[in-house]
């Protein structure tokens, strides 16, 4: 398994031990209580993220990534979609052009 693998894993678990925590004192509670709030940071993160990759700062880029995937997989667990739900989607995408595929849609 991959690092970036492991740490996931290890990340998706601490969301889930994180869900019955207190959220005045658990930023993972309160987004998993708020999932609104939960999808309005993932899309903050993501611009964040963007603008990142367009000025080409790599360790700032690494570091608005790690922010944006942790923010995914807590709006994942808000909506009660785990990374092997994820996995079948990409799965059946295998193997197909990406035009073709959006195209499908």
């Amino acid at each position: 398994m991959s690092r970036f693998a492991e740490v996931v894993v290890r990340l998706v678990a601490v969301i889930e031990e994180r869900r019955h925590a207190d959220p005045s004192v658990s930023w993972s509670a309160r987004l998993l209580a708020d999932p609104a709030l939960a999808a309005k940071k993932l899309g903050e993160e993501a611009i964040e993220t963007m603008l990142a990759a367009m000025i080409g700062e790599k360790d700032r880029l690494a570091a608005e990534s790690a922010d944006m995937v942790y923010h995914w997989l807590v709006v994942l667990a808000a909506g009660g979609v785990s990374l092997d739900d994820v996995a079948v989607q990409l799965e059946a995408r295998e193997g197909a052009s990406g035009i073709e595929e959006k195209a499908s849609r």
